[in-house]
């Protein structure tokens, strides 16, 4: 089967400091650009990110919007898609120089796989890298329960700059609901795995960069941007319910799907706004379940006496305690020696220095 004809779908939004390297990223691929497009789709930024990306015609196409979100930077940028796949990329992430060659002949491979996602490169704050990557390649379908506990465990390695999809596998999901300002990128790759098979390359081809403007990974500490991202992890639970009822999923595959996301919801409420004790304890053995399953013995011990304080405090202060407790240097090194954070049994995870 021929190799597919890719449209890169670069969604951006006040990016000047990383988009010029985003597209670079994509120019510098090892797959012929007669057979690619770049769309870069432009959520309303007030920065320099329009004038950067013009740098780049005729070989990019921007598409200019007004400023609402991810769904509708997706939506618009499917819409002008003239690919058979659409390679996604957040314009302050990068790519290997091998990544679309990588997931095309995928595609032309296994006419019957609509999606894939792969191993990433994390890039911390202070420059260091720490690759998320799979023991090995893998394939699966989220249409049953045990598909769609594949999916849940394996779903940080399918987000925007992580996961390609084909456009006949799309164009049966859209649009992407607008309430979903970030996010979008969990709803695609969800229905796209329900409805087509998904393949997992162990390979790490995304360079995904954490930095302060990140808009999902919060801290925290700004309430309003964590009461948004509380919101939209709600809208998105009930909206995956929705969708994965109207393509009809076995109940029980679409419960193990939206538990936990409303699993993560509910824990940021609790953070944020707070509950009783009960229902702090039974939202954290919750997400030990649905997370957390491969941990040791051990570390299901050090969970569960870490969460003895959360049967007599608030949940704010049993969160805001807790907080305190994990920045704490000397706990971080007795954290690291005896009781490391768990690793899933399919992954492996490494850390180097700068680059």
């Amino acid at each position: 089967m021929a190799r597919p004809f890719a449209t890169v779908l670069i969604d951006t939004y006040n990016h000047e400091s990383f988009i010029a390297e985003a597209i670079s990223s994509v120019l510098g691929q090892d797959f012929p650009s007669a057979e690619s497009e770049i769309l870069v789709v432009d959520d309303g930024s007030t920065d320099r990110t329009p004038e950067i990306v013009r740098q780049f015609q005729p070989r990019v196409r921007l598409i200019r919007k007004a400023n609402g979100g991810q769904a509708s930077a997706f939506n618009a940028g499917i819409a002008e898609a003239q690919g058979e796949i659409v390679a996604f990329l957040d314009g302050d992430d990068w790519w290997a120089a091998n990544k679309l060659s990588r997931v095309a002949e995928v595609f032309a491979a296994l006419p019957s796989v609509g999606l894939v996602g792969h191993s990433i490169t994390e890039v911390l704050l202070d420059g260091r890298h720490r690759v998320n990557a799979l023991r090995e390649d893998g394939r699966f379908r989220a249409d049953s329960p045990s598909g769609a506990r594949i999916l849940r465990n394996r779903k940080d390695l399918l987000g925007t700059s992580r996961m390609t999809i084909r456009t006949r596998v799309l164009r049966q999901i859209l649009p992407v609901p607008d309430a979903l300002v970030f996010e979008a990128d969990e709803f695609l790759f969800t229905i796209a795995a329900v409805l087509a098979e998904v393949v997992m390359l162990a390979e790490p081809l995304t360079f995904y960069r954490h930095h302060s403007a990140n808009l999902f990974h919060t801290s925290g500490a700004d309430s309003a941007k964590s009461h948004r991202k509380l919101q939209v992890l709600q809208a998105l639970a009930k909206l995956l319910d929705d969708a994965l009822s109207h393509h009809n999923l076995d109940p029980l595959a679409r419960k193990e799907i939206v538990a936990a996301v409303q699993a993560e919801a509910d824990h940021l409420r609790l953070m944020l706004d707070g509950g009783r004790p009960w229902e702090t304890i039974r939202t954290e053995l919750n997400l030990m379940r649905l997370l957390y399953a491969d941990a040791s013995f051990s570390q299901h011990l050090f969970s569960y006496a870490r969460l003895l304080p959360a049967a007599v405090m608030p949940a704010r202060a049993y969160y805001h305690w807790r907080n305190q407790i994990v920045q704490n240097k000397l706990y971080q090194r007795l954290r690291q020696k005896f009781f490391p954070f768990p690793v899933p049994r399919h992954a492996h995870r490494s850390e180097g220095p700068a680059r």
